[in-house]
């Protein structure tokens, strides 16, 4: 597909989301969801990027306010109100996510006394640490973006906010540990259990930020987020990071990238990390492979797990460009190009993967329409990638 198809298709797609999610003045009540949210800020940074219109960022910068008034603030069902970091409403402003961002789940949070439900779980409202960061990455894009460094330091203290809620040391001792879910004002957790590249997010996306703070004021010359940096790492060490899902293994290689952009920015030294994806990224491929998933009817299979896997796909060749221009930064070059070699092989999917879910009757599908913002933000991503990609 031709780059202006690409880029005509995304926009007629995230055009529509901003009417259906009452983004655009439609007369639609906002309705927002964190991760969803997050990629869609980036694409429409992207649709800026590119085309140079204002409408794009204007569109980005209102769904960063709408996300902060909706998810930044309790529940119209629920018995709180305000701002759920408990701040007044004018301190609130200057510090929307001092408390944190709700998921944007359509059932509220379950109770602390009632009995854990697993499947009714998935729709209940709290807090996830891999939803927080994703918005702390699209927060850090509009500051380097717009050179307005306000965005990077409400990511900072949101990172803030996430890290004192989510981490928590055993009371049987060792290493802290991280929470998957906490309730919506980070008071307990509501799934125990720690996601598998939590941390990993936390590591890279800490230090994400901090490189975007160092670089103006109010933080210049600050050791921004370095308490939280140190506490996480030592949570990554000895973590196995393979996978066989096609969203984790996207975010596997979008990691990737991410790392090798902040050490060529001069940031960072992460040979061993940027090896360890690479190389779980392709052990996770090949077990995913070997499901063979992509051979499925669409009813049964979901559109933003591949779309995430897709978008990672589209960091390999990127990542690559970007190591050749500073060759003196990686050790072991020859080998890190066959790692990435080996990696190239598998971005024939991207095509197999956009193609499947542009195709209109695969979108009729029961799976695709009942995640239908996810979705299709995902598969404008994939499109135009750059704006989420790009640190």
């Amino acid at each position: 597909m031709k780059p202006d198809a690409r880029f005509s298709i995304a926009e007629e797609i995230m055009l529509d989301f901003a009417g259906r999610t009452g983004l655009s003045p439609s007369g639609e009540p906002p309705r927002r969801y964190l991760w969803t949210d997050a990629f869609a800020v980036c694409n429409y940074l992207e649709l800026h990027r590119r085309s140079g219109a204002a409408r794009y960022r204007d569109l980005a910068l209102l769904l960063v306010d709408q996300v902060h008034h909706v998810l930044g603030r309790h529940r119209p069902d629920d018995s709180r109100s305000g701002w759920i970091s408990g701040m007044e409403e004018c301190e609130g402003e200057i510090h929307p996510t001092f408390g944190g961002l709700r998921i944007g789940k359509k059932l509220n949070e379950r109770a602390p006394n009632d009995r854990i439900d697993e499947r009714l779980e998935w729709d209940r409202d709290g807090q996830y640490y891999h939803y927080l960061t994703k918005w702390m990455h699209a927060l850090s894009r509009v500051s380097r973006v717009t050179e307005n460094m306000k965005y990077n330091t409400w990511a900072v203290e949101l990172a803030r906010t996430a890290h004192r809620g989510f981490l928590y040391a055993p009371s049987f001792g060792g290493r802290k540990m991280m929470y998957w879910k906490m309730n919506i004002d980070l008071s307990a957790p509501l799934v125990r259990s720690m996601g598998q590249h939590d941390p990993l997010d936390g590591f890279i996306t800490y230090n994400e930020l901090a490189a975007c703070a160092a670089k103006a004021p109010p933080w210049a010359g600050e050791d921004v987020l370095g308490k939280e940096i140190a506490d996480i790492e030592k949570i990554c060490l000895g973590k196995t990071w393979t996978t066989d899902d096609p969203l984790g293994i996207g975010g596997l290689l979008f990691d990737a990238f991410r790392v090798v952009q902040l050490m060529t920015g001069g940031s960072f030294e992460g040979n061993d990390l940027l090896t360890a994806l690479l190389d779980a990224a392709r052990v996770g491929l090949n077990a995913c492979l070997r499901r063979n998933s992509l051979e499925l009817p669409a009813d049964y299979r979901l559109a933003f797990r591949e779309l995430g896997l897709s978008i990672g796909l589209k960091a390999i060749d990127r990542l690559w460009r970007l190591i050749e221009r500073k060759p003196d930064l990686f050790r072991e070059r020859q080998e890190l190009r066959a790692r990435v070699e080996a990696l190239m092989r598998y971005t024939p999917l991207v095509e197999i993967i956009e193609g499947f879910w542009l195709d209109d009757g695969n979108r009729q599908a029961e799976s695709w329409t009942e995640h239908e913002d996810i979705n299709s933000v995902m598969l404008a991503t994939s499109l135009i990638p750059d704006g989420f990609l790009t640190l």
